[in-house]
């Protein structure tokens, strides 16, 4: 929606820059009649009707409306003819005052300078001061979202990234108008916008999932006239891991072991956030079959939970044999006497 700022939206719904909330409902039902989707199949006016409806949701949100007349100069314009329309409303019933109190004196009195003066005061005092019209209303600078993929590990250790920010905020000279004197500003040639970039560290914690968002103050673009920075908020996206995931505070492990660990048993050194655990595969483990390490995973926020390792065995075989190996291998299928296949055959 950020680049619909740029447009002239009163323009695309026609109506003026101080159109109520009422005109611009109304502007938008009769337009959207016209080009909506399912009236018109033609391709250009799906745009069109695109672009009435962000026009309008800028427009309809009072909060939106602001930054968006701020930005092109309307919200100065509304604030001289609100002041101008106090102005003669003032004046026209100064005016009636002053009829009506001339009836009252005779007809060879005037007023004195003093009864003059009170009026003015009374009339005049309240009057919008005109160095208000060059106050400028402060806008929060708009938040930053960057996706970042990180490893499984890293999601479980935590880590430090740099990133690139591309920080967009209205032209400081042209304060986002465009236009200066008439004249294009020199500066944004324009656009009403300039993009600066930075690279900054950040820290990204132990423990993150995929969609996890990860916040850093007043990183984000610069606030107007005394506006608040916005934040910066790196989304969160966990690397695919074939021995390695996260499900909640649980962390699972496929464990690949060799035929013989699987037989023999055996112990083996698991990496994790808080440093390696010795885990103790049990003799004759089949693949696929799960064992759990309780108390062992990730903390909740509060650090009053904590998740478990779930480890999948995964039997692998070597890529490759030693001649030895293989001899070996031979030897043991000469003398083993078990049937892995016994229940299979006797299926019906």
């Amino acid at each position: 929606m950020a680049n619909y700022y740029n447009k002239d939206l009163y323009k695309i719904l026609n109506l003026n820059f101080d159109s109520s909330s009422d005109e611009i409902k109304a502007a938008y039902r009769k337009l959207a009649r016209l080009y909506h989707p399912d009236v018109s199949k033609n391709a250009d006016n799906a745009d069109k009707f695109k672009e009435l409806k962000e026009a309008y949701e800028i427009l309809i949100n009072e909060e939106s409306r602001k930054k968006y007349d701020v930005l092109h100069g309307f919200y100065r314009e509304k604030l001289k003819k609100n002041y101008e329309e106090r102005q003669k409303k003032s004046k026209t019933k100064y005016d009636s005052f002053v009829k009506k109190a001339e009836k009252k004196i005779n007809k060879d009195g005037d007023f004195s300078k003093s009864i003059n003066e009170a009026l003015d005061n009374l009339f005049y005092g309240r009057k919008l001061n005109n160095d208000n019209l060059n106050k400028e209303i402060p806008i929060n600078g708009k938040d930053i979202n960057i996706d970042i993929t990180i490893s499984c590990f890293e999601a479980l250790n935590g880590t430090n990234r740099k990133v690139n920010i591309l920080h967009t905020q209205p032209c400081s000279h042209c304060k986002g108008r465009k236009f200066i004197n008439g004249a294009e500003c020199p500066m944004c040639k324009g656009s009403g916008e300039i993009s600066l970039q930075k690279k900054i560290n950040v820290k990204i914690p132990k423990g993150v999932k995929t969609g996890s968002k990860v916040r850093i103050r007043k990183e984000g673009n610069k606030g107007l006239y005394g506006g608040k920075d916005g934040d910066l908020y790196l989304i969160i996206n966990v690397e695919k891991n074939s021995y390695f995931d996260i499900d909640g505070l649980d962390i699972l492990c496929n464990l690949p072991i060799s035929p013989f660990e699987a037989v023999l048993g055996t112990e083996i050194s698991l990496p994790l956030p808080n440093g390696n655990i010795l885990v103790k595969i049990p003799p004759m483990v089949s693949s696929g079959q799960k064992l759990k390490i309780a108390s062992q995973g990730l903390d909740n926020k509060t650090k009053t939970k904590k998740g478990d390792i779930i480890i999948t065995v995964m039997i692998k075989l070597p890529q490759t044999l030693s001649e030895k190996e293989k001899e070996l291998y031979e030897n043991l299928k000469n003398i083993s006497s078990s049937d892995v296949r016994k229940e299979f055959n006797n299926v019906k």
